[in-house]
């Protein structure tokens, strides 16, 4: 049976969040997951980029980075800084391998906290989902070239 959508980034698919663990380094730093990486690459401060250090949760990491001074051109390059980290999360071999095994599917990064930048919700509750899906788009992208 052929997999159409990938709409949850649980269970199998957990390796497909930034939450999941996979060291990145980043400006000499070692990172446990993408979303440490990514939350400190949002200043150019290098003492909160320091702040967002390997032993937070990802969780943790993710609210410290609401409280950060941000660089001026984050806005430009946020997009370009998540496919940079997850080219490098995805250049692990079984890593990859799993990103291609999802095939052709669909992938959402499906939410219910209303994050309809990086993800989309689906209010309705019947499959209609809304939002810009940007980490599911380029997971798409980084899977096509690594076909």
């Amino acid at each position: 049976m052929k997999l159409l959508a990938v709409t949850n980034f649980q269970g199998t698919y957990r390796f497909l969040s930034n939450f999941s663990p996979s060291p990145i380094s980043l400006a000499g730093l070692e990172f446990p997951t993408i979303e440490h990486a990514y939350q400190s690459a949002k200043t150019l401060d290098s003492a909160w980029r320091q702040f967002t250090d390997p032993q937070l949760t990802p969780g943790q990491a993710k609210r410290l980075g609401r409280s950060l001074v941000l660089r001026p051109d984050w806005e430009d390059v946020k997009l370009t800084v998540m496919e940079d980290l997850l080219r490098m999360k995805f250049k692990h071999p079984d890593l990859k391998q799993k990103l291609l095994n999802t095939g052709d599917a669909l992938l959402i990064e499906g939410n219910n906290w209303g994050d309809t930048f990086w993800g989309a919700v689906d209010i309705e509750k019947d499959g209609s989902w809304t939002g810009e899906n940007h980490l599911g788009r380029l997971l798409m992208k980084i899977r096509g070239e690594l076909k």
